[in-house]
């Protein structure tokens, strides 16, 4: 099976991976990975889908951009060993200093997007940074975790959500508007929206846009998984 690479991460010096087969257990709503629109459909074709040791060398590899990293752990841990960086992805708060590696935590996964957030206290030292699912009407819970990581020291990350099969709530609808992304077209928040919400926020060094700005969607321009890995790495003295 050869390796299909992530568009959406081309060009940023990280390289992406899934070790699992099948859908992921979290089933998040508008998932771009089982939506039937990822670049890696067929998914029961395409799965495992792995870069190997010599493409991801120069890279930091990113498991898991699909799945979860808190599924079937031992599988991911495995395959992580076979890289020199690697960071892992998961929506699952259980175990992450067993992980062993840096890690990126979904505070908010699922249908827990606008009702709650989880809050790690203490946190583990592999935690990277928390990304928090953002909309313009879950504000309140983006303060929460911002303000419980932000004291914390653990950088936050704010990835804005584009949504297809979902509804953007009324009221709301002016801060959206349908547009193609990477591959996709979906309901997507509007720079003026951006741009507000990001002012609640100023003048704190720990929150980030996931995204350069509103109407850049590639990774080659954000920089703030590479920047927060290495940070990690350095704090855990590796």
């Amino acid at each position: 099976m050869s390796y299909i690479e992530n568009p959406k991460t081309k060009g940023s010096g990280i390289i992406c991976g899934i070790p699992q087969s099948g859908e992921c257990p979290v089933k998040c709503a508008d998932c771009f990975f089982q939506s039937g629109r990822s670049y890696l459909e067929p998914l029961d074709q395409n799965l495992p889908n792995l870069p190997s040791a010599e493409q991801a060398r120069g890279r930091v590899v990113r498991l898991n951009d699909g799945n979860d990293s808190n599924n079937q752990r031992e599988l991911v841990m495995a395959a992580a060993s076979q890289y020199e960086h690697v960071f892992l992805n998961t929506s699952i708060p259980r175990g992450l200093e067993g992980l062993g590696s840096p890690v990126v935590l979904t505070v908010n996964p699922g249908k827990m997007t606008d009702v709650r957030v989880h809050l790690l206290d203490p946190v583990p030292p592999n935690l990277m940074f928390v990304r928090v699912r953002t909309n313009t009407w879950n504000l309140a819970l983006v303060d929460q975790a911002v303000a419980h990581y932000t004291a914390r020291k653990i950088p936050v990350v704010l990835t804005f959500m584009a949504y297809y099969t979902e509804s953007v709530p009324a009221g709301h609808e002016a801060d959206y508007s349908f547009r193609k992304r990477t591959m996709n077209s979906y309901w997507v928040i509007n720079p003026e929206a951006w741009d507000r919400i990001l002012a609640r926020y100023a003048g704190n060094q720990w929150v980030y846009p996931c995204g350069k700005d509103a109407n850049t969607f590639g990774c080659h321009r954000c920089g703030n998984c590479l920047r927060e890995y290495f940070a990690t790495r350095e704090r855990l003295g590796r």
